[in-house]
């Protein structure tokens, strides 16, 4: 049997941390989802999941979604977006590019061609800027299926959208209206 990437390994795990469940590990996140780096790994080490900051640093550095930020000075963390815990990530409003993509796998395909993009238990819906990008994304569980979003007249129709620091692209929810199937 292969063994897993610790880095990949160390990179979910935070991922459950810093955006899902805090307790996981007893820490607490601030308003923002900040967390300090130091206690971050002392609490990480006290559940049986220690890393060195090296490690961490790593993590943050090689992850192909930039999903973690450190704070300027170096001493927080968070990640960039895809909370289901409640914070506020300070995004402002942004003009989106005419076009955005979501990609997920055809098994949903039916059920969003009907109600539209929710973001159910997290924050927002996730869009990409890109196709190759979206494919991707819509990849990791399945057949992926690309849709595109125009993202400019549910912005003139008064939908907000946001960008995170990792380039995705946020939104409350598209409906169906604004999704065009693709091509079989």
């Amino acid at each position: 049997m292969a063994r897993k990437d610790p880095i990949v390994a160390r990179s979910k795990f935070l991922s459950l941390v810093l955006r899902h469940r805090p307790e996981t590990v007893g820490i607490v996140l601030d308003e923002n989802g900040w967390v300090d780096v130091d206690a971050l790994l002392d609490a990480c080490r006290l559940k049986g999941r220690g890393m060195t900051r090296e490690e961490l640093d790593e993590v943050v550095r090689t992850n192909d979604k930039k999903r973690f930020a450190f704070s300027p000075d170096g001493q927080r963390i968070r990640a960039n977006q895809g909370h289901s815990v409640e914070i506020d990530l300070d995004l402002t409003p942004q003009t989106p590019p005419d076009v955005l993509y979501h990609g997920t796998t055809d098994r949903f395909l039916q059920s969003i061609l009907k109600q539209g993009l929710q973001k159910r238990k997290r924050h927002h819906v996730h869009l990409s800027r890109d196709p190759a990008t979206a494919t991707t994304v819509g990849g990791r569980r399945g057949k992926p299926v690309v849709l595109r979003i125009d993202a400019a007249r549910m912005q003139a129709d008064g939908f907000t959208f946001y960008c995170s620091a990792n380039n995705v692209w946020l939104t409350d929810e598209v409906p169906a209206t604004y999704l065009t199937q693709p091509e079989p």
